[in-house]
């Protein structure tokens, strides 16, 4: 395999200004493995779902070339659930269910023809799993990228600490980078970060863009400036997808190529939030992706 994620797949209820869900697919799991088949093939993703999960999602998985061997099905149990309510802003929200159910439980198991992947995400997940799937790899991948969230900062730090060790890659947003360091300033913050095990930082700021650290280097991805946003859920996620899965199609983890993944992952990021949930990944084409690069470039390049 050429990519391994490993992530939640789950349901989700979502309600935005412009409108209200009912339970539709989602997790990260599921946003980012959508978003790098965009890019490239010999996905696989590991993660657990109920038996009320439908089967149309699981063949949609299949349809885009992704690989569902560890994707437990637990004929018993119910999908993990999250519903939650954006505010007008639409920058924040408030949770309304997290029902973990399955998730719960879950323990990890790397399929034994994803155990060389040279690409591995880690989804945002609890810090021991994270570290049970690095020590399941036969050879270590090429790239690890992990997300991570404050709250895990806040009951797991130990697990963490040692979690960031094992990876190249960690991907959070401003305000976890300041907690996680200590730090107000994110040049500082991400100065100390580097120092905990990653050899590179992305600091993602929403509708602001996002940022990669790599020594005393940094680049920045604007995000696009949309006419209308239906649903930000999945955008952080989409965006780790479009990052790794450009990087996984040029096999190559140079800092010029992160900072093209930057771009893609933020033009992936782009799409998602036109719609509610995965329509929008589900509806483009390439031909979109490379227009959508190319409004980019327009928007960022200048001369001196």
């Amino acid at each position: 395999m050429s990519l391994l994620i490993v992530g939640t797949v789950a349901f989700d209820e979502v309600e935005t200004p412009f409108g209200k869900t009912g339970k539709i697919l989602g997790g990260a799991g599921t946003y980012i493995g959508l978003a790098a088949s965009h890019l490239t093939d010999q996905i696989s993703i590991v993660s657990v779902v109920g038996g009320d999960f439908p089967k149309k999602y699981l063949d949609l998985f299949r349809e885009k070339n992704i690989d569902t061997t560890g994707l437990k099905v637990v004929e018993d149990g119910k999908t993990f659930f999250w519903a939650g309510k954006y505010h007008l802003d639409m920058n924040t929200r408030d949770t309304l269910v997290t029902d973990l159910n399955v998730l719960a439980d879950f323990d990890p198991v790397v399929p034994q023809h994803a155990r060389n992947s040279k690409y591995l995400m880690l989804g945002n997940l609890t810090p021991s799993i994270q570290k049970r799937v690095i020590e399941q790899m036969e050879t270590r991948p090429k790239l690890i990228v992990m997300d991570t969230m404050n709250f895990w900062m806040n009951i797991a730090w130990d697990d963490l600490m040692e979690v960031l060790t094992m990876v190249d890659v960690l991907t959070i947003n401003d305000e976890e980078a300041r907690q996680l360091s200590g730090e107000h300033s994110l040049m500082k913050a991400a100065k100390k970060i580097l120092t905990m095990g990653p050899r590179y930082l992305i600091v993602k700021k929403g509708e602001h863009g996002a940022l990669l650290f790599y020594e005393n280097q940094v680049f920045f991805a604007p995000a696009m400036i949309l006419e209308n946003v239906f649903d930000p859920t999945g955008a952080g996620d989409t965006f780790a997808g479009g990052f790794l899965g450009y990087i996984a199609r040029k096999d190559d983890t140079s800092f010029e190529t992160l900072k093209n993944a930057l771009i893609y992952g933020s033009a992936m990021a782009s799409f998602t939030v036109e719609k509610f949930g995965t329509d929008r990944l589900l509806e483009i084409t390439g031909e979109d992706i490379e227009e959508r690069l190319l409004e980019f470039v327009k928007m960022v390049a200048f001369k001196i």
